[in-house]
């Protein structure tokens, strides 16, 4: 049995959008020190505010302004904190119902241990020392020495403007985790290693798995005969790709296809290279390219050979 394999990998997608005149308005007035809600059709006030009520879905455009000072409504402990987190010491995250707002809003709390932390405790924002306008701006929330929430009184309204409001954020999203491809992928990662490309066929409907799973997910059947295939395949599909990965020096336009491998019962996807980009085509018939010391192909080029009928790989698309 080859070696089981294991890799850290990182899926990472810094998300960048735009905001709307609500979201636009709340982010803008953390990074002045300004905590800003949203007043509801039925009079609730809403922290974080959004754009449309969640109960009856109307437009909501009137925004008030909150005490930085709240009451801790649930919590947990964070015992272990993960990179990207407010505070890089265990820490408990609670919702706060900061006064005068009717919902409570998720952040980090900082404070010696769980048993200083309870529901009820009255607490107060820590601003960021450097502030951009996003959540951050609000480092933490801090113990905050007050009996009972202050009467939040008649809550004043804010036109929602500032000077250089802020448009748009990127929200960065990533997932840090240790991946295990099992016996079947070690061994077709091996295989790769050795410029072999290496499937398993189903002993009960006879299709050949590339990459193998180790099991048919048509029949439920484990897969064990290994087969190899290609290493010259036929394009079954394809697209073209016009924007830049940053992790990716590949100039676009490129093409990115679903390549059919012979005595493959299923395509995978491979980059197409050695032919511009609007030439590639359905039934184009290519074959691998290996850089020096790569465990993969690096991409597909043409063999030069006539293309494939389509009742060829029509079962494949």
């Amino acid at each position: 049995m080859p070696e089981v394999l294991r890799a850290p990998l990182i899926v990472e997608f810094p998300f960048t959008r735009s905001l709307g005149p609500v979201q636009s308005a709340f982010l803008t007035g953390l990074r002045e020190q300004v905590v800003l809600g949203v007043r509801t059709g039925d009079g609730r006030t809403l922290v974080p505010p959004v754009e449309y009520d969640p109960v009856t879905a109307e437009e909501l455009r009137d925004l008030v302004e909150v005490a930085p000072t709240g009451t801790v409504t649930t919590w947990a402990w964070n015992h272990q904190p993960r990179r990207g987190q407010p505070l890089d010491t265990p820490f408990a995250w609670v919702l706060v119902r900061l006064d005068g707002a009717d919902t409570a809003l998720l952040h980090a709390l900082d404070a010696p241990g769980p048993d200083a932390v309870r529901t009820g405790l009255r607490v107060r924002v820590r601003w960021a020392g450097s502030r951009s306008g996003a959540i951050t701006d609000i480092a933490c929330f801090e113990p905050y020495e007050s009996d009972a929430a202050e009467a939040p009184g008649q809550l004043s309204q804010h036109s929602g403007e500032f000077e250089n409001m802020v448009t748009g954020i990127v929200a960065p999203a990533r997932l840090d985790y240790v991946y295990s491809p099992g016996r079947a992928q070690s061994a077709y990662i091996q295989a790769l290693s050795e410029r072999r490309t290496v499937g398993e066929r189903c002993p009960s409907c006879r299709k050949v798995y590339v990459p193998p799973r180790g099991a048919c997910p048509t029949c439920g059947i484990a897969t064990a005969e290994q087969v190899e295939v290609g290493p010259r395949g036929t394009v079954t599909t394809f697209c073209i790709v016009n924007i830049k990965a940053k992790n990716l020096d590949i100039d676009v336009p490129y093409v990115y296809a679903h390549i059919a491998l012979d005595g493959a019962g299923l395509a995978l996807h491979g980059r197409i290279g050695g032919i511009p980009y609007d030439q590639v085509r359905m039934g184009l018939r290519v074959e691998a390219v290996w850089t020096e010391g790569g465990r993969y192909p690096d991409h597909y080029r043409p063999t030069g050979e006539p293309d494939a009928d389509y009742d060829a790989y029509k079962e494949l698309l």
